[in-house]
């Protein structure tokens, strides 16, 4: 990672102006964080952070995807989640102390902010709007957690596809639904719990229903949304 030198422009231009974490703070109040924060730099493939790393900052992703994940006692990588602009990492050694136990890895060039746990408790004990927005992330992420547990147990890999798919961000356009895979399939299929091989080929039967229709490079049309919905429902 390589850091740069803070600037401060307009409330647009701050690391943290578009951060949920900090958007409950007045603009004076968000100088403030962002005088703290070290702007830094990644390139594709980085790895910021490995398990067991003596990490003791909290990094809150301002452009660009960091994927988090895990390796298996045989090497096999688990994605946990992919972060985007406004998520952040590094909160559970800042409330546990404990070290991370898995990988954090840029998915292509990006900026982070990054705070020093003694800074982000300064922050906090000033702001404690920021502590409760962490909570309330981490909150929901322990509920997506217990989700997707429930789901690789109980839901077959297509009914998972079709969520996954509908919950993308759309394109509407001459009456189509577009979406555009925001990572490789390889990726995709280890936040599926499938191999990429299943994932591809439960793709190659959804094209072959018409419920969606490959297109250029990542993007796919969903052809038909209700088919979808009732398939992700099932």
């Amino acid at each position: 990672m390589s850091a740069e030198q803070p600037h401060h422009g307009g409330r647009d231009e701050l690391c943290v102006a578009r951060v949920p974490l900090f958007q409950g703070l007045t603009y004076a109040e968000q100088l403030d964080v962002a005088s703290v924060a070290r702007p830094t730099q990644v390139d594709k493939g980085e790895q910021i952070y490995a398990a067991g790393a003596p990490t003791a900052q909290l990094m809150v992703v301002h452009t660009g995807q960091v994927k988090i994940s895990r390796l298996s006692v045989d090497g096999h990588e688990q994605i946990v989640r992919v972060l985007g602009p406004g998520d952040f990492v590094g909160e559970s050694a800042f409330l546990t102390g404990a070290r991370p136990d898995h990988f954090a890895v840029a998915l292509e060039p990006g900026s982070l902010c990054v705070f020093a746990h003694d800074d982000l408790g300064r922050l906090i004990a000033q702001h404690p709007s920021v502590g409760l927005r962490m909570l309330q992330t981490v909150s929901r992420r322990l509920d997506q957690t217990e989700q997707r547990l429930a789901a690789a147990v109980s839901v077959d890999v297509p009914s998972r596809l079709a969520d996954y798919l509908l919950g993308l961000p759309a394109r509407h356009t001459d009456g189509a639904v577009e979406v555009t895979l925001p990572l490789a399939k390889k990726d995709i299929a280890s936040l599926l719990d499938t191999t990429p091989e299943s994932l591809s080929r439960h793709l190659r039967r959804l094209a072959d229903a018409g419920l969606i229709e490959p297109g250029r490079g990542r993007r796919i049309v969903l052809t038909d949304v209700d088919a979808l919905t009732d398939l992700a429902g099932s």
